[in-house]
């Protein structure tokens, strides 16, 4: 093998590569929060998760994408490893789309799609538009990667230890190995079956161990998924052992049948591929996927459970003190789910400062020093998470995020930032507790009696929004808006009574001080409230 041969096979794979991640980035940012919703709508159950596996990943032609989103969802509560199950299952039927796209063999046209691509993304003004072009620029810089390395191994054929090295593979344990080995390199299934399928339609390799090297990249697969979840948490790690295991075992039944009946089988797959090597290689892998589902699909929950023997336990409880629960280090990073779980780690936030804004009401009536205490160490907490999560969202911003979370980064920032500002309020309000503590200041049961009904009705407008963000609907925003309007005169209506009261020295001048700061303090904490329920509208407006 010369050196030409080497440097062409070497730049034909690049391009290959550099093509397949532009392809799968175009698609993730053009289309990825409507894919994510997808998934997230339509696997409530493991068949329709199967067939929505299938279409996502060969939408995205990435099944280790599908399988970090799945394994987000799971971290985040959305979706339940029974139900992730099914999903990863259809990824890897959807991975074969790849090779049934590269037998056919699309390099004559292939200039077409970068040319195409290539104005689309340098002269379009429209971001969508830029990112379609992205897609069609890596497709076609894919099948001109393909069409050089082909190119590349025509020599091949005359090379006699090219042809005695390829032929030495004709043991099925080390065929096996050996798409094992390079698909642990490469990390991608989809590209080393490609490079099967160019060898075989080169003659290269015989078509009777090419499904041996396939099961060896099938397995081989695994291995970033396993990587990825080291990671995780315990959830994380059992939805790869998943994937692993359904390659393994998958692969060994294969194996078993191909050691008794493969040439039969072979002949009859070539000769139904037209006798096309390339063909023939696609279909093989398409097919052995399939086979592995209809075999193990109904085993599901059993694979599931055995997860659970093979990673026992939960993962440690390290409290919720200064720790991330869905994002941070811990946590797989994955783009299409990014926004999602930042969403859920301001919830969790949001539900903090809540109870925090609770307990700061309790002590101010209770004049509990342990309360006290304790609302001043969870307001140390949400401090931490709004620096963490703002953190992470500038981190997740230079990223390759989906179009539509993209432009939800900067309503995220506002969202984080007046969660924290009720943090500070409840804070305020556990100050005005100590000072009524240490000075002995008297509230009377009728103040008592007003602050509690305000107090119910901030709860009630924080919790509307809190649901709104999450869940990104406009459900509640007519109530919102009328709690608003009520807590504002609320407000006004307080702090008339407060100023009688004084004038007819019904309370002293202390506690009504700490009376109208606190009421005061409860009406900014309904604006903030305010603003994360229109942080969906900030959104929207962003969109358009």
């Amino acid at each position: 093998m010369n050196a030409g041969t080497i440097l062409a096979l070497a730049g034909g794979l690049g391009l290959f590569l550099y093509g397949m991640e532009m392809m799968s980035e175009g698609i993730e940012k053009a289309a990825g929060a409507k894919l994510r919703n997808i998934v997230e709508m339509f696997t409530k159950n493991k068949f329709m998760g199967l067939i929505v596996g299938t279409i996502f990943t060969g939408i995205v032609q990435s099944s280790s994408a599908c399988t970090v989103m799945v394994v987000s969802f799971v971290n985040s509560g959305l979706m339940t490893l029974y139900q992730a199950v099914g999903v990863i299952l259809g990824a890897n039927i959807g991975t074969t789309i790849t090779s049934q796209l590269v037998s056919i063999n699309l390099s004559e046209i292939a200039p077409i799609f970068v040319f195409g691509g290539a104005l689309a993304v340098m002269f379009a003004k429209n971001e969508t538009a830029k990112k379609i072009g992205t897609i069609f620029l890596g497709f076609g810089i894919l099948f001109t990667g393909l069409n050089t390395m082909s190119g590349a191994m025509k020599g091949l054929r005359e090379d006699p230890q090219v042809v005695g090295l390829l032929a030495s593979m004709s043991r099925p344990l080390i065929a096996l190995l050996v798409g094992a080995v390079l698909t642990s390199i490469i990390q991608s299934s989809s590209v080393t079956v490609s490079i099967v399928l160019l060898l075989a339609s080169q003659g290269l390799l015989s078509i009777y161990i090419c499904p041996f090297i396939i099961l060896g990249c099938n397995i081989g697969s695994c291995v970033s998924a396993l990587l990825a979840s080291l990671v995780g948490k315990k959830d994380a790690k059992r939805a790869a052992m998943i994937h692993f295991m359904f390659n393994v075992i998958g692969s060994a039944v294969l194996f078993v049948i191909f050691m008794f009946a493969l040439e039969p089988l072979a002949d009859m797959l070539f000769n139904a591929s037209g006798q096309n090597a390339g063909r023939y290689v696609a279909n093989a892998h398409t097919i052995m996927k399939v086979f592995q589902v209809i075999v193990l699909f109904p085993f599901s929950n059993q694979l599931v459970k055995l997860t659970y023997l093979i990673i026992p336990g939960d993962d440690k409880k390290l409290g919720d003190s200064y720790t991330l629960k869905y994002i941070g280090d811990k946590v797989v990073f994955n783009p299409t789910t990014a926004v999602v779980d930042v969403i859920h780690e301001l919830e969790r936030m949001a539900e903090m400062a809540r109870e925090n804004l609770n307990r700061a009401m309790s002590a101010l009536i209770s004049m509990d020093k342990k309360e006290i205490d304790e609302v001043y160490e969870v307001e140390k907490n949400i401090d931490f998470l709004n620096h963490s999560i703002t953190d992470y969202l500038v981190k997740i911003n230079q990223t390759t995020l989906p179009l539509e979370d993209l432009k939800s980064i900067a309503a995220l920032f506002h969202v984080a930032n007046d969660i924290e500002r009720i943090g500070d309020h409840a804070a305020n309000i556990a100050d005005a507790a100590a000072k009524r503590k240490e000075e002995d200041i008297s509230l009377s049961k009728k103040a008592q009696k007003e602050l509690n009904e305000m107090t119910e009705m901030v709860n009630s407008i924080f919790n509307y929004s809190v649901e709104m963000f999450a869940q990104g609907k406009e459900n509640h925003m007519q109530d919102i808006v009328r709690l608003e309007n009520e807590i504002d005169e609320k407000e006004r209506e307080l702090q008339k009574a407060h100023v009688s009261r004084l004038t007819k020295n019904k309370c002293t001048p202390q506690a009504g001080m700490i009376f109208s700061d606190v009421v005061s303090g409860l009406e900014r904490v309904a604006d903030h409230a305010t603003n994360i329920a229109f942080s969906i509208k900030e959104k929207d407006t962003l969109r358009n």
